[in-house]
């Protein structure tokens, strides 16, 4: 089997960490200036490893293997949250560069194809995993019609400084490929705490989302009796209160729901609030749970209703993203690899984070790989694996490629 080379594995990752570094972590959002630095510098890896590298349409990073056969398509996305931490991403777009130097150095696996890629815009800045839909078709112009950013900036403006207007867009070719593998942080506890290495992930999460609105009656906070109150709080508090007390009973054993933002309006302490909002999203691997979530939601805001006061409406806040299962093949491989690697301190799990994975698995089979971090901590400056970690999730990446593609 492909042996990886570790220093060099690691000093590439910290080399584009030192691209947007800010403090520990990160800052390196879609289409930003160093963003681009980044990709051009990617880009210039993959010439060196011997890869047919372009940089497409809306930022797409594609190492293409000159080798003849089918090929495995390896990496993730190299963009960053607003403050974003060093390996979120960028591990597993190094893992698909060393991936394929590894296979190239070997001479028992250098005449099979691993193409190499990073991903933009994974952490929607302008439209999440938009590269990989791009690459696979499913970026259309409806979606991509007036994308802009939360501080306003069009996609298409974008685009045009980060000089990609008029750069041809790939579209990868489904007969050229096995299938896709993601590597990456688990962005969670799980395998720090039960003492495991590897993950070998078993489906990606599904996503629902839900905007909740309050409408009651404005009014005097000393002289508006609690009889008669249309009082859009405490709507909102009682609603809020039911959904934690009620998810659980038909939760999965990995659901999780947020209810990350609340909004109390006018916002001021003698005043009964006339309106209100809050936003529960809700995740889970099985579309039953996601279809009981929402069926509760709807038992409960007619129970509110049913009482009079505020009224209680809900809407979508998002497209429902269904999981994705990845691809028992490839997980038979992947497992094979982490055996070798990590016996006894493997394990199969789902992914609580969405990835590009889960956008690829529509167009062609896909797997992934999860190394712990440290604390579970991520989307943060402090964002952290250590060093043996990163280099055995990337041996058994390659291992698993080359058995893959050898079969």
């Amino acid at each position: 089997m492909p042996q990886i080379n570790a220093d060099r594995l690691l000093a590439d990752l910290r080399h584009l960490r030192s691209i947007g570094a800010v403090d520990n972590g990160v800052v390196r959002p879609a289409l930003s200036e160093k963003d681009m630095e980044a990709r051009h510098w990617l880009k210039a890896q993959y010439e060196a490893a011997g890869l047919d590298a372009t940089i497409d349409g809306v930022g797409n990073v594609l190492g293409r293997s000159p080798n003849a056969g089918k090929a495995l398509l390896i990496g993730s996305h190299s963009d960053t949250q607003p403050t974003g931490g060093w390996l979120d991403g960028a591990m597993g777009v190094i893992y698909g560069l060393e991936v394929a130097r590894a296979l190239r150095e070997d001479p028992d696996t250098a005449h099979l194809a691993v193409d190499a890629v990073s991903l933009q815009d994974e952490e929607s800045r302008f439209f999440g995993c938009m590269g990989s839909r791009s690459l696979c078709g499913f970026f259309t112009p409806e979606m991509e019609a007036g994308a802009r950013d939360k501080d306003g900036v069009l996609l298409a403006d974008a685009l045009k400084d980060a000089g990609l207007k008029d750069a041809p867009r790939i579209r990868l070719d489904r007969e050229r490929y096995l299938g896709f593998l993601e590597a990456h942080i688990e962005q969670g506890p799980h395998l720090e705490e039960d003492g495991n290495a590897i993950g070998v992930v078993t489906s990606i999460v599904g996503l629902g989302g839900l905007q909740i609105k309050f409408e009651g009656q404005q009014n005097h906070a000393g002289t508006t009796m609690m009889s008669i109150r249309k009082d859009a709080s405490a709507a909102l508090y009682a609603l809020a209160n039911a959904i934690n007390e009620e998810f659980p009973k038909v939760a999965g054993p990995r659901s999780v729901w947020t209810m990350g933002r609340a909004v109390i309006k006018p916002g001021a302490a003698s005043i009964v609030p006339g309106y209100a909002e809050l936003d529960l999203q809700y995740r889970d691997a099985s579309t039953t749970v996601l279809d009981a979530f929402e069926a509760t939601v709807a038992r409960l805001i007619g129970e509110i209703n049913a009482r009079g006061g505020a009224r209680v409406s809900a809407e979508p806040a998002r497209v429902r993203v269904a999981p994705a299962h990845m691809d028992e093949g490839f997980r038979k491989h992947i497992a094979a690899a982490a055996g070798k690697h990590a016996p006894g301190k493997w394990t199969e799990m789902p992914s609580g984070a969405f990835h590009d994975a889960g956008v690829i698995a529509d167009f062609m089979p896909c797997a992934m790989l999860f190394i712990p971090s440290i604390g579970g901590i991520s989307h943060d400056f402090a964002e952290d694996s250590h060093d043996q970690d990163i280099a055995r999730g990337c041996q058994v990446l390659a291992d698993a490629a080359a058995s893959i593609l050898s079969a």
